[in-house]
């Protein structure tokens, strides 16, 4: 896939580079040429110039681009950045990063994805610009239980979340939705931008990922 990375901080820099170590197409943007200096290992390209210039974009392939990364630091840059590549370019996975939390339900309603600044990592970046990464969060002792999330998928949304238990080998615990997490989950129904939090069997893996899959695809 073909991401852009605007802003090279230390979770931009940190996200570039694995996205690069995992074979993916990598475009990061800074206004500081210096920042570059934190990409130790990296294969992608570098353009030093505002992640909101349109001259900038078009350099970083953005129309070309499957997800963009707004990790800057600042809110308004971020938020910017993250609606002219949904707008302008149709990039599909954004998330931007806040450092005030009073403003995610307002960037929500506006369809971007935030996480703010005390939740922060790059971990939870590729939840957002990567949604079938196959990455664990956490593993019992007898490697027979794991802790995945997954982002609701598009042709999901309105499903009860019933629907995202089934079989043996995948639980639904809990669910995070505008930034806060829950497990009384009966009676609700999955919405768009909603991370699901399930306990799978190594043999449910595969079958939470198929049964998330949009047909056809």
């Amino acid at each position: 896939m073909h991401i852009v990375v605007v802003g090279c901080g230390r979770v931009g820099s940190g996200l570039a580079m694995q996205l690069s170590d995992e074979g993916h197409s990598v475009v990061v943007i800074d206004k500081n040429r210096d920042a570059f200096r934190r990409l130790v290992h990296f294969n992608g390209r570098t353009i030093h110039g505002s992640g909101f210039d349109r001259d900038v974009l078009a350099k970083a392939e953005a129309s070309q681009a499957g997800a963009l990364a707004a990790v800057t630091r600042g809110d308004n840059t971020n938020i910017l950045c993250a609606r002219i590549g949904r707008d302008n370019y149709g990039i599909k996975n954004i998330v931007a990063r806040i450092y005030d939390p009073q403003r995610a339900g307002i960037y929500m309603k506006l369809g971007i994805p935030t996480v703010a600044t005390s939740l922060w990592t790059t971990q939870q970046v590729k939840k957002w610009i990567l949604p079938s990464d196959d990455s664990v969060e956490w593993t019992d002792g007898t490697g027979t239980l794991q802790l995945v999330e997954r982002i609701v998928p598009d042709h999901l949304a309105g499903r009860e979340l019933g629907h995202f238990s089934f079989g043996e080998n995948v639980r639904l615990i809990g669910l995070v939705r505008g930034g806060r997490g829950r497990v009384d989950l009966e009676g609700l129904f999955a919405q768009e931008d909603d991370v699901l939090e399930f306990v799978v069997t190594p043999e449910g893996f595969d079958e939470l990922d198929r049964h998330l899959r949009e047909p056809g695809s």
